[in-house]
């Protein structure tokens, strides 16, 4: 089975960037917005300020949360010549500031490098970023808070290092149910074997890691995502490397239960790469499977009422994925039975196409390929999705071009109706022909949207964002 690349999916095992970065950066002001076919209102793309006088040479976003229109947070990484830092950038009711070293993270590092991968906001200036920095002998976790605007103090992730017992450990995700009430989940190493591990911040204090065990002795595990759809309740998504079976297991006030299995009707290989929550007991999970033809397929998932039902292939992806290659990389939720999958598949010419697929009152539709991808495309995939309501989405990727580079994308769903996929405004004009990408999007509301990537600019790969509605 086809493995996540950590951060941007498909697209960076084909880029060829300076830098090999995927960063983040803050942003410039937000130029007049541009009326498009997807129903959706998106700004033009900008680069992130700040950066360069904290030495940036190169960056990209990897993470956005919005919690409400104008307000949002964005992370990422930044390369210096030497290593790869980790930044935050805020958007403050309207405005956008500076990008951001993360307070602390040179103390633990000692110097070394470090990346945010994933950012959560509960509510506007109350946020957590989590991701990687370097010691000695290799990487562990962090995790950070922003308290009514002001970002304390990097945290090494309480345990982690007693559970790599030397080892390297790496962050996935990280969400937050209510200010000082998150959780973050990701994989440790020790030697060759790996497990997953899930840690939980509760009424502001992190508690120690707790490594995810397997379905009998010996089993690896990892676990990719994280939702917290209430103060406290979170929902991460995993797998039994060694089964494999795909799996999701609950937190209820901080304390992580045994994981449940994702049982299919057949005897396949599936991970969970993506959750989403709304409420207690209400959530969504989708990623790839392999089938008894040993081709990968896309599946969702739903839990109702606090019971997980059994998942199922993407309803229509058969008729799709003739060339047998699919994945729902990120699912979304509007509210608590309208969800929204999306990711790839592959045509019998072998080229890949991006698909969304509909939960409507706990029912899922049929699969459709999004329009608007130009037919010279030969590699095209949704690397996100964001609903801020039920039946109002908005998803990102990326498609490669007539040329052979790649460019990003946003698509909106409007009142239950998908429109036509666009580029990015003005991202083509910072990208001078080279390579660039939507790697995340954050919706706070039916007309309010982020989206954030990187671009290359003939030398470096450089960080951006774009915005769509909320206020200008």
């Amino acid at each position: 089975m086809m493995r996540r690349p950590a951060i941007a999916l498909i697209v960076i095992l084909e880029l060829t960037l300076a830098l090999g970065l995927t960063s983040a950066v803050g942003v410039a002001a937000v130029a007049e917005p541009t009326a498009t076919a997807s129903g959706g209102t998106w700004g033009t793309a900008q680069r992130v300020t700040g950066l360069a006088s904290i030495g940036a040479i190169g960056s990209a976003v990897n993470s956005v949360s919005c919690p409400t229109a104008g307000n949002c947070t964005a992370g990422g990484d930044y390369g210096d010549g030497r290593y790869i830092r980790a930044f935050v950038v805020s958007q403050v009711n309207g405005t956008w500031g500076n990008a951001l070293r993360i307070p602390g993270i040179n103390i633990l590092s000692r110097g070394r490098g470090a990346s945010v991968a994933s950012v959560s906001c509960a509510s506007p200036g109350n946020c957590a970023a989590a991701g990687d920095y370097m010691t000695r002998r290799g990487d562990q976790g962090f995790v950070v808070n922003e308290v009514k605007g002001s970002w304390r103090a990097a945290l090494a992730i309480p345990g982690l290092a007693a559970l790599t017992r030397g080892g390297t450990a790496q962050v996935q995700s990280v969400s937050c149910g209510a200010p000082g009430n998150c959780a973050a989940v990701g994989n440790y190493f020790t030697g060759r074997v790996g497990y997953g591990f899930v840690v939980s911040e509760v009424n502001g204090s992190w508690r120690r890691a707790v490594r995810v065990r397997g379905l009998v002795s010996g089993d690896w595990t990892e676990v990719l995502s994280v939702s917290c759809g209430a103060p406290d309740r979170c929902v991460a998504g995993g797998d039994y490397i060694g089964t494999p079976v795909a799996f999701v297991m609950t937190a209820r006030r901080g304390a992580w239960r045994t994981p449940v299995e994702l049982r299919f009707f057949d005897d396949v290989a599936a991970q969970t790469w993506s959750v989403s929550c709304r409420g207690r007991g209400y959530c969504a999970a989708s990623g790839p499977y392999v089938d008894i033809f040993r081709e990968d397929q896309a599946f969702v998932a739903s839990e109702v009422n606090g019971v997980w039902r059994q998942p199922q292939k993407v309803p229509g992806i058969a008729k799709l994925n003739t060339g047998g290659a699919a994945a729902a990389f990120s699912v979304s939720c509007g509210d608590r039975t309208n969800c929204v999958a999306g990711g790839y598949y592959t045509d019998s010419a072998k080229k890949t196409h991006p698909f969304v697929v509909d939960e409507v009152n706990g029912s899922w539709g049929t699969a459709r390929r999004v329009l608007g991808i130009p037919a010279a495309s030969h590699r095209a995939s949704i690397n996100a999705i964001s609903c801020g309501t039920a039946g109002n989405c908005a998803a990102g990727g990326y498609y490669g071009d007539a040329v052979g580079h790649y460019q990003g994308f946003v698509v909106n769903e409007v009142n239950g109706t998908w429109g036509k996929a666009i580029d990015v405004p003005g991202l083509q004009a910072l990208n001078v022909d080279e390579d660039a990408a939507v790697v995340t999007i954050s919706c706070s509301s039916a007309d309010s949207c982020a989206a954030g990537g990187y671009y290359a600019d003939k030398t470096f790969s450089q960080a951006f964002v774009v915005l769509e509605g909320g206020p200008p």
